[in-house]
């Protein structure tokens, strides 16, 4: 596969995410809806990372340490929405602090966390080439 198709790969996947994560909300499944705007996230870093380094980014999870790769600097809120997400993506997947963080996870929380997701994915896409 090309770079250019691995790129871009990796941008399909991340709006099916994005989209996904806007289902989950519709549907009432908060918890789901930033799972989903995390991996949304998380799959555009890494389309980036691939693009302007031509190599696969470091498997990772971590928001944080993803966009520190790239040498940009975010605003003070997309970094606090990304540290936000990788804390709920590590924690949800444990059946523990699933639950209880189901019921953290309200319809205001998940509106915010779903319209900011948005404007970083919209400010990433911007990055690409």
């Amino acid at each position: 596969m090309k770079l250019k198709e691995k790129v871009d790969y990796w941008l399909d996947i991340a709006q099916y995410d994005m989209e996904t994560a806007s289902a989950m909300q519709k549907s009432k499944r908060f918890l789901y809806t930033i799972f989903m705007c995390q991996q949304g996230l998380e799959k555009t870093l890494k389309a980036i990372h691939l693009q302007g380094f031509a190599k696969e980014a470091p498997p990772s999870h971590n928001l944080i340490y993803l966009v520190n790769l790239l040498n940009v600097k975010p605003k003070d809120l997309f970094l606090e929405l990304m540290a936000e997400l990788t804390t709920y993506y590590i924690e949800g997947r444990y059946p523990t602090y699933k639950q209880k963080l189901s019921v953290l996870v309200d319809k205001r929380m998940a509106d915010r966390i779903l319209k900011e997701s948005m404007e970083v994915y919209e400010w990433l896409k911007s990055l690409l080439k």
